[in-house]
């Protein structure tokens, strides 16, 4: 609509990047309110010494050496070291860096896709759609998810980079490239799908394909190898650090149906957004109906676009980075308790925008009731976007709310229960505790954090014999777990038995949790 009344290109683009800057700094300012939580929070920052040291170089060595959480992503944790050079333990502050990050994360994929194609308010449309969309809160109000938004950020670098390169290939600009490029891996692994997007794109829109007609391949190959390689290595060092995550409790024909079902329903929640959690618990009972009429569905779409991609190649490139960049964490190889997650839509979706912005303006004919229509709708569909989203930033204020949300709109959630009962315990509602738990041991009894948590409230009330049954059936769930060996020692030697209750505390510290042997060294006790 800009266009209809003279304003010159220059200044439209001016324009966007206020418009798309301030609506979305307004959509998640409030999270600047809002606390930690406790899921991987603690790990990440509040319980992590060595983020709490702030910038030091035996915390960037750290960083550089650790595979801390299951990642080697250590610009990650310099980031977060870094937050707590600044803001110490105000989660404000965090949550404050993870918004910038989006917003700039926003400019660039604007910035991107307006040097590929020129079309100003298409590559608007993609960007407001990444900015806005509540599927995306997650990535950003959770500080534990910094490797989110800190690897797009790096991802938009590195394809905004190649876009220069493309332009003029230089071994400079090239290098510039790769080097955004490790920077993204530094951050999170799942950057290790950009390669494909890059070939994705010099199809459509940089056709770059056209000006090597007779050797496409072997140029490709060769232009793109330096990149494939660091993302094998990259893969390689996540499959070593998460080697833990391999080994499944739910079998490979669970794990093989729940992958389609969660890639719909991606796609359910793109266009309906609702019912959005933190945790999603996984079934293992999925019906034949759901799993076949996803699959159905997938290879329709896929069959669609693959007719269509000399006619309408923007659907074939933005199903194909959508599908590329789902990949690795369908859940296939590597099994977590959840079924899927809002976070991992972070960039895949980005394909999805692409499709709409390009697949919908064709379809109306008229070019004045397609600019009053289209200009209508997206001022509809972004008003809405934009307070969905802001709705969904108010349930990570906290714990309690975090988990609570999760129980409304989930069922059997044991998970949120165990969280929003760690939650209660933390305030000293104990009560509230014990039910929590108990219902989270009851909708899966092998869950080795509720016995544990059950256990550290039953230690705060001095009942030591109840916690102690408690952590030994954690321990038995969980042979590794080394706070639950600690807390069983706090509670043999608060019943006097020094032997059970050293020999406890030096498994925990075997585990890599010495604080209190130290201590208790320190104090002559455990020799």
């Amino acid at each position: 609509m800009l266009n209809k009344i003279n304003i010159n290109p220059k200044k439209q683009i001016f324009i966007i990047y206020v418009i798309l800057t301030v609506v979305t700094l307004a959509v998640f300012v409030q999270l600047t309110q809002c606390d930690f939580v406790n899921f991987d929070d603690d790990i990440y920052v509040t319980a992590n010494s060595h983020v709490q040291s702030g910038i030091t170089i035996d915390g960037i060595s750290w960083a550089f050496s650790t595979l801390h959480a299951e990642f080697w992503h250590p610009l990650t944790w310099i980031s977060l070291m870094f937050d707590n050079q600044i803001y110490g333990l105000n989660a404000g502050g965090y949550h404050l860096t993870n918004v910038i990050l989006h917003i700039l994360s926003t400019l660039l994929l604007f910035r991107l896709f307006h040097r590929m194609t020129g079309a100003i308010w298409k590559s608007a449309f993609v960007a407001a759609f990444f900015a806005l969309h509540p599927l995306h809160v997650e990535s950003v109000s959770w500080i534990a998810e910094r490797k989110d938004v800190l690897s797009a950020f790096f991802w938009m670098l590195t394809l905004c980079f190649y876009v220069y390169y493309t332009e003029k290939p230089a071994i400079g600009r090239y290098l510039l490239v790769l080097c955004f490029f490790v920077c993204g891996l530094m951050s999170k692994s799942m950057v290790v799908t950009l390669p494909a997007v890059m070939i994705l794109l010099d199809y459509w829109p940089l056709k770059r394909f056209e000006l090597h007609k007779d050797n496409a391949i072997l140029w490709q190959i060769k232009e793109k190898m330096p990149f494939f390689v660091l993302s094998a290595v990259f893969s390689v060092i996540t499959i070593h650090a998460q080697r833990v995550l391999f080994v499944s409790t739910f079998p490979l024909s669970a794990r093989i149906a729940n992958a389609p079902v969660s890639f719909v329903a991606y796609l359910e929640k793109t266009f309906w957004p609702h019912d959005l959690a933190v945790f999603y618990p996984f079934s293992d009972q999925l019906p034949l109906w759901q799993v076949f009429g996803s699959t159905l569905l997938i290879i329709l779409i896929s069959i669609f676009v693959i007719m269509a991609w000399k006619r309408l190649p923007y659907l074939f490139v933005g199903w194909l980075w959508y599908s590329v960049t789902l990949l690795p964490v369908i859940g296939i190889i590597r099994s977590t308790a959840h079924s899927m997650h809002d976070n991992y839509t972070y960039l895949p979706f980005i394909g999805l925008a692409v499709m709409l912005a390009w697949g919908i303006h064709p379809l109306i004919k008229n070019e004045d009731i397609r600019r009053k229509i289209l200009f209508l709708a997206t001022i509809i569909i972004f008003t809405v976007m934009s307070f969905l989203t802001w709705k969904q930033c108010g349930y990570w204020k906290n714990s309690i709310e975090l988990w609570n949300h999760a129980l409304q709109v989930t069922k059997d959630n044991y998970m949120a229960y165990n969280g929003r009962g760690a939650a209660y315990g933390e305030l000293g509602q104990y009560h509230q505790a014990f039910e929590d738990f108990n219902q989270s041991i009851r909708l899966k009894p092998d869950y080795s954090y509720a016995y544990y948590n059950r256990g550290t409230i039953y230690t705060k009330l001095g009942q030591y014999q109840q916690a102690i049954d408690d952590y030994n059936r954690s321990i038995r769930l969980k042979p590794d777990y080394a706070s639950a060996y600690n807390n069983r020692g706090i509670a043999y030697l608060q019943l006097g038995n020094i032997g059970r209750g050293c020999s406890d505390v030096q498994k925990a510290c075997e585990l890599g949790h010495c604080g209190l042997l130290n201590f208790l060294l320190r104090k002559g006790y455990c020799p």
